[in-house]
């Protein structure tokens, strides 16, 4: 029979500490509705500083997609003399292809006013034009897959284009992504420092706002210590009310960030748009948003360990000289 009972104690004692968990956990939660004001307050608090290092990384994390299409942006532009007629333009291209092996696209002076009509919205305009005055433009891409570095393929093809007689100037748009990519480096930086100053100011703020309750509770802690109760069972109810304050924020804070990104866009896929390009906006996905609701919850239970332990380490320095 005792075997018995030592056989089922370990499955009694499990489902005991799991009853006592639960209990702790959502008696946590009452807790904190019972002082909705000053939750609310923490919580918002707390869901601003996790959204302003999300939403940078969200921004910086795009523009890296973007940095991916290098081979659109290594297309160098040639703006011809109006004169230019379009067999000067054909054997232009036919020279670009047979030196460089590039790429080449040529836009007629009708095409480009159809274009310029369409995305400006100024066809009526246009049409008080006696003669076209927009010139042959011809768009020259690097061959895909060469081995050189794009930056000294766009330059040497630059060069070449820039001492042809029939072009008037080109354009480079690879040199402003070349900025971008500076500019990229610079706000993954920063998203980095952001996110470590906002976690210890999330940290701080939950440390704090536990502390004032384990202040309020001292009278009830110092009758669980003087019964013999272990500082695992103290802790417990401030570690779930650190682990809910942390979790609310980050709710928050996707809920923040998912407006901002429905709200912004349309208007950002509309400009995209504008330029010819196919790049779809993304978001943090379900498994970022997990991870952002695990590293509050990690913030939350740092944050009140910190708090309940310098306290319980202060109640016994003071009990030491009264058992004395």
């Amino acid at each position: 029979m005792s075997a018995q009972l030592g056989a089922g104690g370990k499955p009694n004692r499990f489902r005991a500490w799991s009853r006592q968990q639960l209990y702790s956990f959502f008696s946590s939660l009452g807790t904190l509705m019972s002082h909705r004001l000053g939750t609310l307050m923490t919580v918002l608090v707390l869901g601003v500083a996790m959204v302003l290092p999300l939403g940078l990384y969200i921004a910086i994390g795009n523009l890296h997609e973007l940095d991916l299409h290098q081979e659109k942006w290594g297309t160098v532009t040639a703006f011809l003399h109006t004169d230019a007629g379009a067999e000067e333009v054909a054997a232009l291209a036919g020279q670009a292809r047979e030196a460089h092996g590039a790429e080449v696209t040529a836009v007629s002076p009708e095409q480009g006013m159809e274009e310029f009509s369409e995305a400006s919205g100024m066809g009526q305009a246009m049409e008080l034009f006696e003669e076209n005055p927009l010139p042959w433009v011809l768009h020259v891409t690097p061959p895909k897959g060469t081995q050189e570095d794009l930056e000294s393929v766009v330059s040497r093809m630059a060069g070449w284009l820039d001492e042809q007689e029939t072009v008037d100037f080109v354009q480079v748009d690879y040199k402003w992504l070349k900025r971008l990519a500076g500019l990229l480096a610079l706000g993954d930086a920063l998203v980095t420092v952001l996110a470590v100053v906002l976690a210890l100011a999330v940290l701080v703020v939950i440390a704090n706002t536990i502390r004032l309750d384990v202040s309020n509770r001292a009278g009830e802690i110092q009758v669980l210590n003087m019964v013999g109760a272990p500082d695992g069972f103290i802790r417990q109810p401030f570690l779930y009310s650190g682990l809910w304050y942390g979790l609310m924020g980050a709710a928050l804070a996707l809920l923040f960030l998912s407006a901002a990104t429905a709200y912004l866009q349309p208007p950002l896929q509309g400009l995209l748009d504008a330029y010819g390009n196919s790049f779809e906006f993304r978001g943090l996905g379900w498994w970022g948003m997990a991870a952002v609701l695990l590293a509050g919850c990690l913030l939350g239970l740092g944050g009140s360990w910190m708090a309940v332990s310098r306290h319980l380490r202060q109640f016994r320095v003071e009990e030491m000289p009264r058992r004395a």
